[in-house]
């Protein structure tokens, strides 16, 4: 099959998503038991071991400027997008903290047009609104059932502040896989954010025990490879075409929850999954001509 096949783009962002649900909940477990700070300093090292190698073997060379700011930039983002999320997330079921996440994909619509030059296709507008029905549908089911405390409630506000720093990251997702190979791009966005997180260590960080040690470098693994499928997918389809496909992550942090936390699905888990993959097709059945990747560091 062609690696120009206008579909493979958004199966390689599903194949993304389903990879990153799965390592929240890995990260979930390690930050209930070692912190979000320890959990998330060493995740980003074991992914930056398990890159480099990669990266050298695909001959890697240093990125050049221009790349270099854009991994930069998005791993600042990145880093308080991700402190704030799993901070949220030990405080919240996986399913609710989703729904409140997908906000994001909304918002990036309109970073993508204004960081981007993107024109925003009534289409892309339609299928954004419906997937976010969908979320509120599950969303709904779930907070109908649920009783809040004020650790939740900060979660709940960690949860959605951490929203508008993803959107800006899918947004630079695009930018950034236009510039660099996904190994690069995974490489650098470990060592970036590590970097980023090192000089509170001296206040924060705990060598976990042996359990969540396995949780973190089970999801090292699972970000890189997450990582590398959502680069991949970025460089070829439009932002607001790949947005949509975002939603499906509610239902992998349903299983997800399900089958680590003995988190519930309830009959508004399963209105909602209509509602969404009618929304991924809708952004998917008309997708936009394939453009080759820019000019890919290292060549």
């Amino acid at each position: 099959m062609s690696g120009r096949h206008p579909l493979l783009p958004f199966l390689s962002v599903a194949l993304g998503i389903a990879t990153f649900s799965m390592m929240d909940a890995a990260m979930k477990s390690a930050s209930i038991q070692a912190g979000v700070y320890s959990a998330l300093l060493l995740r980003n090292v074991f992914g930056s071991a398990l890159m480099l190698p990669v990266w050298l073997l695909t001959g890697g060379r240093w990125p050049q400027a221009p790349a270099l700011k854009v991994h930069v930039l998005r791993s600042a983002v990145v880093s308080v997008m991700a402190v704030l999320f799993f901070w949220g997330l030990v405080r919240t079921p996986m399913a609710e903290a989703i729904a409140l996440a997908f906000i994001a994909p909304l918002i990036a619509l309109y970073f993508a047009a204004v960081l981007l030059g993107e024109t925003i296709r009534p289409s892309a507008i339609a299928a954004s609104l419906l997937g976010i029905v969908g979320v509120l549908v599950i969303g709904a089911a779930r907070f109908g059932h649920g009783e809040f405390d004020s650790g939740s409630a900060l979660g709940i506000a960690a949860i959605l502040i951490s929203a508008v720093f993803y959107a800006l990251n899918l947004v630079l997702q695009r930018h950034q896989a236009q510039l660099a190979s996904p190994a690069e791009i995974a490489l650098f966005q470990n060592l970036c954010v590590g970097l980023f997180l090192l000089p509170a260590a001296a206040w924060f960080f705990i060598w976990p025990e042996s359990t969540a040690l396995r949780d973190i470098a089970t999801s090292a693994v699972l970000a890189v490879l997450a990582l590398i499928f959502l680069a991949w997918g970025y460089a070829r389809a439009e932002t607001q075409a790949l947005v949509p496909i975002e939603y499906t992550g509610f239902l992998w942090a349903a299983l997800a929850g399900w089958f680590w936390f003995g988190e519930s699905v309830s009959s508004g888990t399963v209105a909602g999954a209509v509602l969404i993959v009618a929304a991924c097709w809708i952004a998917a059945r008309k997708p936009t001509k394939l453009t080759a990747p820019q000019p890919v560091l290292p060549p």
